[in-house]
């Protein structure tokens, strides 16, 4: 009888703690339900339980918008690997080597070095824009498609204040990718990135737009005093490495809007910041270089500082968009309209510009002679001026390289091998023929090897013509040089 109790007893208890245990089960469940409910932003259709929809999501967002296998598929075969030959001088540091070998000997050492990076095909007839630092003093350079093929690759034109250069293969019906609008994309939209990073071969990479309007001041780095640096980078976080230079940044439809040029690392390697050229920079440097062989860049002629709040403390300015002018250039294009210091632009041609990076890359796409609206606000007060856009020298003309030549008054050509062997340098541009001009008028002799001008190195004449043409009418290069046989380096002011 006893053992029936007890079994009774526990029957008993088992089934009161199941009991409980349903019960309590149900009103937990209950109750997580309507916490679930009340705390998230998911709502529940009356008619469609399985339908869930998210406040921050489009109702019509599917799973399938985050597949990017199509625009990898149309950017892919459209990237090539840009592979570059140039010369490297090492100086002989010990003058002892020299004595008891032999004097005549070359104080450099000469050695050919290969290069790595990418490039874009953007016509169907080969034309691949890259960026200049990756073909930068190059003696030959070559692409390899994703097929594979090889090519030659001849360079039609640099533009370093942007960072960007222009190749051409001969071929037909070559893959391409058409530009996008990268003014129009806006932060957090997906992007890919597409290169050739560590010459492993083309890998595409993945991720959003962090910012965009970026100045982290690379160019004007690499360029010395390059006053002309003009940055508004697109900030991303998509894997980029070293060989990702002058490769794809795609946006979801697969078109190019941007042109991979840089990361922030501290080692060397991606860290979570990579940096993009704008398409809308990229198309006018491209179609400049294709029609002029160099880019005809128009300017507002003013100095421009970002506004915060100590600037906007200072000048009593209501807001901190914009970019404000420090200061205008006599007879310039912003003078003549009318623009003066202390005014803010906000808007060119309906463009909304937030801060100076944005102006420089709104007016950089435009050309000297051209007409557009630039709103500004004045004393608290919004005003429309109609500016004419100029070039650096304060024309409206297209300036080319024929004509810097003219006005230098001669005639170059690159020296040979055996100019290099006799005098130990590795590239410069000979003057051949000399007319009355300001290279005369300096002072220059035929026979004068330039090597640089204002610290840049000088390869081809094409070199000579773009920086001539980058500084304004009364500024001063410095060509430095050497002349055949001689042992001593010259340096010529010339004035614009």
């Amino acid at each position: 009888m006893k053992m029936k109790r007890y079994v009774s007893t526990a029957v008993i208890a088992i089934v009161a703690a199941l009991l409980t245990v349903m019960v309590y089960s149900g009103i937990s469940d209950h109750n997580k339900a309507e916490t679930h409910r009340f705390s998230s932003a998911e709502r529940i259709s009356e008619t469609d339980t399985n339908g869930l929809h998210y406040a921050n999501l489009p109702a019509d967002f599917k799973a399938e918008n985050f597949n990017f296998t199509l625009a990898a598929e149309n950017s892919v075969p459209a990237v090539v690997h840009v592979k570059t030959q140039f010369t490297r001088e090492r100086q002989y540091q010990n003058p002892l080597y020299r004595f008891f070998f032999d004097e005549r000997m070359p104080r450099q050492r000469k050695r050919k070095v290969e290069g790595f990076g990418s490039g874009v095909i953007i016509s169907a007839d080969g034309y691949i824009v890259t960026n200049n630092h990756v073909v930068e003093n190059s003696d030959d350079v070559s692409v390899t498609l994703h097929s594979d093929k090889s090519y030659e690759a001849k360079v039609v034109g640099t533009d370093p204040p942007t960072d960007l250069a222009l190749l051409k293969i001969d071929g037909e019906e070559l893959p391409h990718l058409k530009f996008g609008n990268s003014q129009d994309m806006k932060l957090g939209e997906w992007v890919l990135a597409v290169g050739n990073p560590f010459n492993i071969g083309t890998t595409v990479t993945a991720g959003i737009v962090s910012a965009k309007g970026r100045n982290i001041g690379i160019l004007r780095q690499r360029s010395g005093e390059n006053k002309l640096a003009i940055e508004s980078f697109i900030q991303t976080d998509a894997a980029v490495n070293k060989g990702n230079s002058g490769g794809a940044l795609v946006n979801t439809e697969g078109e190019l809007v941007g042109i991979n040029a840089a990361i922030a690392s501290p080692t060397g390697s991606y860290s979570g910041y990579s940096f993009a050229i704008p398409s809308e920079i990229a198309q006018k440097v491209v179609k400049d270089l294709i029609k002029y062989g160099e880019v005809q860049r128009a300017v507002l002629g003013v100095q421009i500082r970002n506004i915060n709040e100590e600037l906007a403390k200072e000048r009593d300015l209501e807001t901190l968009d914009g970019a404000f002018i420090a200061g205008v250039k006599r007879e310039g294009a912003a003078d003549r309209a009318g623009i003066q210091p202390g005014d803010v632009v906000i808007s060119v041609d309906g463009t909304r510009i937030n801060d100076v990076a944005q102006l420089q890359t709104t007016i950089n796409s435009y050309s000297p002679g051209d007409e557009v609206t630039v709103t500004i606000i004045r004393d608290g007060e919004k005003q429309e001026l109609d500016v004419t856009l100029r070039n650096r020298q304060g024309s409206t003309k297209i300036i080319t390289g024929q004509q810097a030549l003219e006005e230098l008054g001669a005639k170059f050509k690159p020296i040979d091998q055996e100019t290099k062997e006799r005098t130990g340098i590795s590239h410069g541009v000979q003057v051949v023929n000399l007319n009355e001009g300001k290279l005369s008028k300096s002072g220059i002799r035929e026979g004068f090897i330039v090597i640089s001008i204002n610290g840049r190195k000088i390869t081809d004449v094409n070199d000579i013509k773009t920086l001539y043409n980058e500084v304004a009418k009364g500024e001063k290069l410095e060509f430095q040089g050497l002349y055949p046989g001689g042992d001593y380096v010259y340096v010529y002011q010339v004035k614009k």
